[in-house]
C-alpha cells in the first residue's frame, strides 16, 4: 500500500455466502469443489469486537437518562467485547504471515440503531433538528472506540483499522457534508489520532454508496484508504479518484460487481482497463466492490478470478 514502492498486492476473497455456493452447485460446479485449490486467496483475519452498547438508543431525541445508559453500556474493558481466549489469540498473532485488521466503528446510522426505513426516518429528523445532541451520541461511541483501540493495539500489531460507514445510496450521502462535519468527524478525528499513535499502516474508510461529497473531509480527518462497496462504479471511479486526490488516497476494490453477472468480454474490459494504471501507481488492492451475489454465474466467477490473478501476477513480474 506504499505508493511508489514495488507493489505486490494481495488477492483477497470477496466474501461468498452459502446461497451463492448453492447456486453454483446447481449450475454444475463439481461436488466438493475446493475454491482455495482453484484460486489464490491471501488470508485476511479480522479482530471483530462487539461495538454495540448494552443500552442501545430506541427513541429520538434521546433523554439525558438514555444517553447516560448508552454511555454505561459501552465498556471497553469488558472481556466479552473481544474474542474468547483473547490471550491465546494475541499469542497466535505474534508470528502470523497473514493480514490482520481491526474493525473499530460501525458508522453513523448503525450507532443510532438504524436497521431499516422504520428506524431511519426518526434518526434523520433527529440529526436535522438536534445536531448538538446527535454529536454527543457519536462522541460517546468515539470515546469507547478510543479506549478499545488503546486496549487492543497495546497488545496486537495490525495491518489496518477499518471503519464502516453505510451513509449513502448511488445518488450521494443521506446527510449533507456540513452535517457530517459537525456530527460525525470530530469523534472520528480523536479515534484516528489514537490509532496513528500505534503506527497502524492503513486506516480504512469502508463506505457503502456514493460518498464522493464527503471524501475530502474524510481524508482531512485522518483516513488514508478508501474501500467503496455496493456503489455504481462510475459514481466513484477509482481512476478519477486517484487523479482528484492523488496517491495519498490508497484504494481497495473498485471492480464493478455488476460486470461479473454479464459475460467474459465485459469482465475482461473491466479488469484490463482499470487495473494496470492503478497497480502501476501503487497503493491499490484490486477486488470486486462488494460480496458476490447469486446472480453471478459460476463460469463468470472462474473467469474473473483467473483474469484477476493473471493481471496481478503480470504486475508482480
Amino acid at each position: 500500500m506504499a505508493c511508489g514502492a514495488v507493489g505486490c498486492p494481495p488477492l483477497l476473497e470477496e466474501g461468498l455466502r452459502d446461497d451463492v455456493l448453492a447456486a453454483w452447485r446447481d449450475q454444475g460446479q463439481a461436488p466438493g469443489t475446493d475454491l482455495n485449490a482453484l484460486f489464490h486467496y491471501d488470508r485476511r483475519e479480522r479482530i471483530d469486537p462487539d461495538l454495540c452498547s448494552l443500552a442501545p438508543l430506541t427513541r429520538f431525541p434521546p433523554t439525558r437518562h438514555d444517553l447516560e445508559a448508552f454511555r454505561r453500556g459501552l465498556d471497553a474493558n469488558d472481556a466479552a467485547r473481544l474474542c474468547a481466549q483473547w490471550s491465546n489469540c494475541v499469542a497466535s498473532w505474534q508470528n502470523r504471515s497473514h493480514i490482520l485488521d481491526l474493525y473499530l466503528h460501525r458508522g453513523l446510522f448503525p450507532t443510532m440503531g438504524v436497521q431499516a426505513w422504520a428506524t431511519l426516518e426518526p434518526v434523520l429528523y433527529f440529526l436535522a433538528d438536534h445536531r448538538t445532541l446527535a454529536r454527543e451520541v457519536m462522541d460517546i461511541q468515539a470515546d469507547f472506540a478510543v479506549q478499545l483501540a488503546e486496549r487492543v493495539l497495546r497488545e496486537v500489531e495490525v495491518d489496518m483499522v477499518c471503519v464502516s460507514e453505510p451513509i449513502a445510496d448511488n445518488h450521494g450521502p443521506l446527510i449533507s457534508p456540513e452535517m457530517y462535519r459537525q456530527i460525525v468527524l470530530p469523534g472520528y478525528r480523536r479515534m484516528l489520532e489514537a490509532v496513528r499513535r500505534h503506527g497502524v499502516p492503513a486506516i480504512v474508510y469502508m463506505v457503502y454508496g456514493n460518498a464522493l461529497p464527503l471524501l475530502a473531509d474524510v481524508l482531512d480527518a485522518g483516513f488514508d484508504t478508501l474501500w467503496a462497496m455496493e456503489v455504481e462504479t462510475h459514481a466513484m471511479d477509482y481512476r478519477r479518484l486517484r487523479k482528484q486526490f492523488g496517491r495519498h488516497l490508497r484504494l481497495i476494490g473498485g471492480i464493478d460487481l455488476d460486470t461479473l453477472s454479464r459475460d467474459e468480454s465485459a469482465i475482461d474490459r473491466e479488469i484490463h482497463e482499470k487495473l494496470p494504471p492503478l497497480l502501476a501507481q501503487g497503493g491499490y488492492i484490486p477486488l470486486a466492490d462488494g460480496r458476490v451475489r447469486a446472480n453471478v454465474p459460476w463460469r463468470n466467477y472462474v473467469h474473473y478470478r483467473r483474469t484477476l490473478e493473471e493481471v496481478v501476477r503480470a504486475h508482480r513480474a
